[in-house]
């Protein structure tokens, strides 16, 4: 394999405060159930990192309470270097978005994360409005997409957002929905948002991965991990397995994250 030029950009890692983490990774083990490859810690995300020659990593966590969006937010912060880059978040019962918003921005954070199975919204419910239209296409939001056992992040329901707000610069996690890649062929594929690779690979056949990948458009789509899911080793098995050309493999794995980070 080919060398990246400018290093790997790994646009999708959870990581949690180290008294949280076993419970957080449980859960979310638990609610798939998959087996879960990581411990959710910083300092292990680090390792698996530098021993991949991952360059950069976005790193997410989601307030599941309005209360907690502030001190989520500077949580992640504190924890940017020149290899983490932080998603901010936010939360659609909370009556102060725009401040937080603000907040968010202030601390230097560079997207918004959401999730609707854990923080149990429907993305294409009226309340989520203000969220959209304060974000507008400042930042890319990088959402979760697709569950077998809940429809608040179907396929479907994102195209009804993209419908009222066609400005928002969406990445479409598990390559436009989990689990539901019919639905997502049918729905996103080949419209003006971004798609990210993470848990999406072992479940599919690497030829179909790739024609996904190629139908939708490779420099709309970015490598992501899922960490805790799997580690950076663990992936890129799986993304290799993919016979991608070298071209394709530098636009994945790095350079359209890079345009969307402002990377260098």
């Amino acid at each position: 394999m080919t060398s990246i030029h400018g290093g790997i950009i790994d646009f999708h890692a959870h990581i949690f405060p180290e008294a949280l983490a076993r419970k957080a990774v449980t859960h979310i083990g638990r609610h798939y159930g998959i087996p879960m490859n990581g411990s959710g810690l910083l300092e292990e995300l680090n390792v698996s990192a530098e021993t991949s020659g991952v360059a950069h990593v976005v790193i997410l966590s989601s307030a599941t309470r309005p209360s907690q969006t502030d001190t989520v937010n500077r949580w992640l912060s504190e924890r940017q270097n020149k290899r983490f880059v932080a998603f901010g978040t936010l939360h659609p019962d909370s009556s102060e978005v725009e401040r937080e918003l603000d907040t968010l921005i202030r601390l230097g954070l560079r997207g918004v994360k959401l999730h609707p199975e854990f923080q149990q919204f429907d993305i294409d419910d009226p309340k989520m409005d203000r969220i959209y239209r304060a974000v507008g296409g400042s930042l890319p939001i990088l959402m979760h997409v697709g569950d077998p056992k809940l429809d608040h992040s179907a396929p479907i329901r994102l195209l009804r957002v993209l419908d009222r707000f066609p400005d928002l610069k969406i990445v479409a996690a598990h390559l436009g929905g989990y689990e539901r890649w019919k639905e997502a062929r049918e729905t996103l594929i080949g419209l003006p948002i971004h798609l990210d690779t993470s848990s999406a690979l072992w479940a599919m056949r690497p030829e179909e991965a790739r024609d996904l990948i190629r139908t939708h458009g490779v420099d709309r789509v970015v490598f992501g991990t899922d960490y805790p899911v799997n580690d950076h080793a663990q992936e890129l098995v799986l993304f290799n397995r993919l016979a991608l050309t070298d071209g394709e493999r530098q636009a994945i794995l790095h350079d359209n994250a890079a345009a969307m980070l402002g990377i260098q």
